[in-house]
């Protein structure tokens, strides 16, 4: 260790911490013929191991590395290594499609990627996005061709020191969902992993003890930074509505996992799967679901499942900044979603200790200064400051210009969101400000639209999307079926009436039925509003993947 010990900012030495405190208690858990079980000691060794065979290649504090590796132990240990050296980890979603991807490579400029063989394969034929690597190492199988094999971990030196990171050396770089425009990097400093690490620690108890299954990879680094063991499930992390739900039930059953944190995707597949088969799961206390909004019904259908004192917590926040704010599941059940049918918005709680958030009235350029808070129950744009919030994007000086508000020596960042402030300090979600519909009567927000339609029994979600000019935009209500509809005209006459019997969706007359929303890759749940507006005004309605519907005005009540 290093004469700076205690200067590190590092989640690293939060694995050596516990390492040193607990060595023999299980860390990681890989079901499948392929995976095993591992100690804190062999993950905090492996670690060391995987660390000093990547100094010997040359990777130094600062490198940026692509690490494009499956959930497994190599993953987790390789990761940490990264963060021992001072390396900077770029982390990104290789299902966002291949253009995305290549774009966002060939943005944050890596220099060493270290990959499964097929990645690896991928940059040879791609290379021109791949530029700036000039170093490879093949995770898996490399044949002589890949760059240079990782080694089974063997005995690690008992010299190793740690770089000494500060709080504000950069740590890693993670892409956001592109849910309303191309993916961006986000630059993590090692303060922002750390502030992360004791919200989760103190807000939510998780530590020592615990078993997590998280369906997010980067979860199970916490999670073991924490002392808790990781069960890595036997899924596709960025396929997560296409879940397994009998392999992920039974590895929760066999392990006694305690925690797990998924998309309302996954629980959606899982809470239904149990409900089906009379399945209870009384080892999982805690259940945390994000990435998207969280129905009353998932809620009330995961509790069915939890055992008596069960808990769900819904964090809010974005890939720049999470969590901020958070709501317990029962909160939502017993008080908050009666409201949100209504077109309330979507109440996602209050801010999380450290944390301040402010509405402020909806600016669609830059923002030179935070200004005055709206009053109570007017909404406007929302944005946060605290620990947990990153500072900038890579090598995106225009985004950091929209998403960035600095007052004195520090700053607030814009999520993008609008909603407001209700007389209780909770904040309650009204949808994307890129998504507002800006007709020639007024704005219409996306969630408190929404939420009506998606009450009609045949409905399982609808996306409100503006066509035409911002100020002269037609509303097109387009929904998603539950199963294929074969009375268009019953449900033109239901949507309609369901329009006309709340003033604030009174003026949506048209509908569209749409048999699968296109969503984001890692969380399967935020819809891709702008795909759909496209569908629209290409008039592939009339085609064979939806159907057009107008309501008449007259006739509808």
């Amino acid at each position: 260790m290093s004469d700076g010990r205690a200067e590190i900012c590092n989640i690293a030495q939060a694995l050596k911490d516990v390492a040193a405190a607990a060595p023999h208690d299980t860390a990681l858990i890989v079901p499948g013929r392929a995976g095993g079980r591992w100690t804190f000691a062999q993950i905090e060794g492996n670690t060391c191991f995987y660390a000093d065979f990547l100094a010997r290649q040359g990777i130094k504090r600062r490198q940026r590395v692509m690490l494009m590796v499956k959930p497994s132990m190599p993953f987790i240990c390789l990761t940490f290594a990264l963060f021992s050296l001072g390396a900077v980890v770029i982390l990104i979603d290789p299902g966002m499609g291949y253009k995305n991807l290549l774009r966002c490579i060939s943005s944050v400029e890596p220099e060493t990627l270290i990959a499964i063989p097929r990645a690896q394969l991928f940059k040879r034929l791609f290379s021109k996005s791949f530029r700036t690597v000039r170093r490879h190492i093949c995770v898996g199988e490399a044949f002589g061709l890949l760059g240079r094999q990782l080694p089974p971990p063997g005995r690690h030196p008992a010299d190793f020191i740690m770089a000494a990171t500060g709080p504000d050396d950069p740590a890693a770089i993670i892409f956001t969902t592109g849910s309303t425009g191309p993916p961006k990097g986000v630059q993590y400093e090692h303060r922002i992993f750390q502030a992360q690490l004791a919200q989760i620690k103190n807000y939510y108890s998780i530590g020592p003890g615990d078993v997590d299954q998280p369906a997010f990879p980067l979860f199970a680094l916490f999670s073991i930074a924490l002392g808790a063991c990781a069960v890595i499930p036997e899924m596709d992390p960025s396929r997560p509505a296409q879940v397994n739900p009998r392999k992920f039930i039974a590895t929760i059953k066999k392990y006694g996992v305690t925690y797990s944190f998924g998309s309302p995707a996954i629980w959606e597949v899982v809470g239904r799967y149990c409900r089906s088969r009379g399945i209870k799961l009384p080892s999982l206390q805690k259940v945390l679901m994000a990435g998207a909004p969280v129905s009353g019904d998932l809620l009330r259908k995961m509790f069915a499942v939890l055992p008596a004192a069960g808990e769900i917590h819904i964090p809010y926040g974005a890939t720049e900044s999470l969590p901020v704010i958070s709501i317990s599941g029962r909160e939502v059940v017993e008080d908050t979603w009666k409201h949100t049918v209504r077109g309330k918005g979507i109440c996602v709680g209050r801010p999380l200790p450290g944390v301040l958030a402010r509405v402020i009235p909806v600016v669609d350029g830059p923002v030179a200064d935070v200004g005055n808070q709206l009053p109570v129950g007017e909404i406007g744009e929302i944005i946060v400051k605290g620990e947990v919030v990153t500072k900038s994007y890579c090598n995106n000086e225009a985004e950091n210009h929209l998403a960035k508000i600095f007052v004195g020596d520090g700053f607030w960042h814009r999520i993008g969101d609008v909603g407001y402030f209700d007389a209780q300090g909770r904040l309650w979600f009204c949808g994307r400000k890129a998504h507002r519909v800006l007709t020639a009567n007024g704005i219409l927000y996306t969630i408190c639209c929404e939420a009506v339609f998606n009450q009609h029994p045949k409905v399982r979600r609808s996306a409100l999307v503006g066509i035409g000019k911002p100020g002269r935009q037609r509303p097109v209500l387009i929904v998603e079926p539950y199963e294929k509809i074969d009375d268009p005209a019953g449900l033109r006459q239901d949507l309609g009436n369901i329009a006309l019997a709340h003033e604030h969706t009174a003026e949506i007359a048209d509908f569209m039925i749409h048999d699968a929303f296109p969503v984001d890759i890692r969380h399967n749940a935020k819809i891709f509003r702008e795909k759909l507006a496209k569908w629209v005004t290409e008039g592939r309605g009339s085609e064979g993947r939806g159907q057009g519907l107008r309501r008449q005005r007259t006739g509808c009540r």
